[in-house]
């Protein structure tokens, strides 16, 4: 008699779906209607499918929980920065889920004061999440945005400095959490999201002691494909309105100091041009872009905005791709990528000056850290690799030199020692070489007998660095060896290592990915038996496209939120999002794009084979996965499923795209992820 748990066995409603004459049948396609009740139930069923498979590990997850939690200074600071006369600081008080922001006078450390408790914002609430805190230039207001559901609409709200009353009859609702106040402090532009789709596209301006009902409504993006943001420069000068595509890019703006001017163009956009300005002094300007066809971008001068003059200051170069600058008075930062590997470069702006902050392992991740005002002769950074925590530097541009302001704090002990990691470069199929980075412990033997989880993005140009993980050390000391592949799709390599990696390349991403395994399993790292795979929104496209491709290289796969109905989804504008993914996927409305993408989706192509064992997560609220997408291709690979290995659902009621939030709580996702991939690799005890 088999007493395994049974998995829930929803209807199937087949629904209709035609485009360009192709015919698709959907059994699952009402999961999407929020609001029934079977629809919930069976998420319902799901988790309680998920419950009673997990059973026998249960005790191991919450060891894996507190082991993750320990691992976490129960009381933390962050280093303080000063702007503006005040130095400003983030504190975690003792066991608390969520930080609280303070700031005191320059000189005057027993004069500071508590800007926002974020613990106590939180309280009772099953999720909480707050950003954009903000003070006003003349101190008199902290704006903050809250979102209590995960789905990312925010709530901003006001708090008075002086008699800390928070301004309850005085809300902003839908936005994308942060704003910007004009100099004067008497207005605060924000941006509103649309209700259906959640594209960011209405920048209102709110009169301080008015009712937001009032609010002026001051430009609307119409163009479905953009976005739009608010922020001010650096040299609080200029205000400047965002409108970008993946691709495209426009900069408005106003003087800061005359709020109720019209904003004004820097530069029209042009369909494929990026350009970002940074002030520098007056009507100067730094403008990085990749117009003229400079792929990995150049740097461009601009002097005056009405009839501006420009001059060529950096030249594009095709082996260095331009990430972000960090402007001062009289010197910049520039990150720079070369070969997938970040450098710092200080450049003054007559360039007599011209320097390398230098790294020295093989294979680290250094960004820039906070820089708020323009007159400093020091740059923070922070610096960590696979094996050396996060450390806060501060590079001083006189002496040449950095120091350490703060290293992270691994509570109970680490020694850097204990590890080892690597970069090595995978053949893919078309020729191209696939860096791929690894981590491991100085015990676990490289004969392929160890477990290794092979992590991925490839999406958006966004490139996965290889950064310490106090989490991943749960996974190493037991004999696990963690690798990421950069694949195409990101830009480790360039810009054209991303533009290989979209639209009508896009397989590209799921070759590079199924190739790296394959030379990590002939070197010996690890074998099919033993080999595992992670990724989560558009990584979770790229686990569910290799799980449809070479399902025979892996043992079991985490796919967070994962895109994975990617063809249904693309063809639904009204779906949050969907318009300003066009320039990553291709419109299907075209019937080229249609084909390809239905020659990858991963929804799409499940099909009769023996799948790896699955964990698959999805969040109600979220706003960029919709949960029906994780639930339908769950259903769906049982449906087809010719082994026993389970495939498991999780959804968590409560949260969105993140999951969990609080520093604590969150671990419970990481802890059940973990414990699902070391029972599967048999190492659910202490080693």
């Amino acid at each position: 008699m088999d007493l395994r748990p049974v998995p829930p066995q929803p209807e199937k409603k087949p629904h209709r779906l035609e485009m360009h004459g192709d015919v698709r049948i959907d059994p699952y396609y009402y999961f999407r209607e929020r609001n029934n009740p079977e629809v919930l139930a069976h998420l319902h069923a799901e988790n309680a499918y998920y419950e009673k498979v997990m059973a026998p590990l249960r005790a191991f997850e919450k060891t894996l929980f507190n082991e993750l939690k320990s691992r976490i200074k129960r009381e933390d600071e962050s280093v303080p920065y000063r702007y503006r006369g005040y130095y400003y600081q983030v504190r975690y008080p003792r066991d608390a889920e969520y930080p609280v922001y303070w700031r005191w006078p320059e000189g005057r450390e027993q004069a500071r004061q508590i800007l926002l408790d974020a613990n106590s914002r939180a309280e009772g609430a099953a999720y909480y999440q707050v950003t954009g805190v903000r003070v006003s230039p003349v101190n008199d207001l902290l704006a903050f945005g809250e979102d209590f559901t995960g789905r990312r609409l925010y709530q901003i709200r006001f708090k008075e400095l002086a008699t800390g009353r928070i301004r309850e009859d005085e809300f902003l609702e839908n936005t994308t959490g942060s704003g910007t106040f004009s100099e004067c402090g008497k207005y605060f532009f924000y941006v509103v999201k649309h209700p259906e789709t959640l594209r960011a596209y209405r920048l209102y301006r709110h009169r301080l002691g008015t009712s937001p009902a009032d609010d002026v409504l001051i430009y609307e993006e119409t163009d479905p494909e953009y976005d739009i943001a608010v922020t001010r420069s650096k040299t609080d000068a200029f205000i400047w309105l965002v409108i970008a595509a993946n691709t495209t890019t426009e900069y408005r703006y106003i003087s800061a100091r005359r709020p109720l001017d019209d904003f004004a163009v820097f530069q029209p956009r042009q369909k494929g041009v990026e350009y970002y300005p940074y002030h520098i002094a007056d009507e100067t300007f730094l403008v990085v872009t990749n117009a003229g066809g400079a792929e990995n971008f150049k740097i461009m001068r601009q002097w005056g905005l009405q009839n501006p003059k420009t001059e060529l200051w950096l030249a594009h170069r095709p082996d260095v791709l331009i990430e972000e600058l960090e402007e001062f008075d009289t010197w910049t930062a520039i990150v720079e990528r070369s070969q997938g590997l970040t450098r710092i470069r200080i450049l003054d702006y007559e360039k007599k000056r011209d320097d390398y902050i230098e790294f020295p392992e093989e294979t680290y991740t250094a960004y820039l850290g906070i820089n708020a005002e323009m007159q400093s002769r020091r740059l923070r950074y922070v610096y960590n690799s696979f094996t050396v925590p996060a450390s806060v530097m501060e590079y001083d541009i006189h002496t040449g030199k950095s120091k350490v302001l703060k290293e992270e704090e691994i509570p109970g002990g680490y020694d850097k020692s204990d590890y080892r990691s690597r970069r090595i470069w995978a053949p893919a199929r078309d020729g191209r070489r696939i860096p791929v980075s690894l981590v491991w412990h100085k015990d676990t033997p490289l004969d392929g007998t160890a477990p290794l989880l092979l992590y991925g993005y490839g999406a958006y140009g966004i490139t996965v660095d290889d950064h310490f993980s106090r989490n991943r050390l749960s996974l190493l000391d037991r004999g696990f060896v963690f690798a990421t592949a950069h694949v195409r799709g990101g830009e480790y390599l360039g810009r054209r290592w991303y533009e290989e990696g979209k639209l009508l390349r896009k397989k590209n991403t799921f070759f590079d990915f199924i190739d790296a395994a394959r030379y990590l399993i002939d070197r010996r790292y690890t074998s099919p038996g033993r080999m595992f795979a992670m990724g989560g929104s558009a990584g979770g496209l790229l686990v569910g496209a290799v799980a449809n491709m070479a399902p025979e290289l892996f043992r079991g796969m985490v796919a967070q939120v994962p895109f994975v109905d990617v063809l249904t989804t693309m063809l639904d504008e009204s779906i949050p999002l969907t318009t300003g993914e066009y320039d990553e996927w291709g419109d299907p409305h075209q019937k080229n794009y249609y084909n390809y993408i239905k020659s990858y989706s991963p929804y799409d192509n499940v099909r009769a084979q023996t799948y790896p064992a699955m964990l698959i997560t999805a969040g109600l609220h979220d706003s960029q996965v919709q949960y029906w997408e994780p639930a339908k291709w769950a259903a769906k690979l049982r449906d087809h499923h010719t082994g026993t290995a389970p495939i498991l659902l999780h959804t968590d009621m409560e949260a969105g795209h993140g999951g969990k939030s609080g520093r604590f709580k969150s671990l419970e996702d990481t802890a059940r992820e973990f414990a699902f991939l070391l029972d599967l690799a048999g190492k659910t005890d202490a080693q």
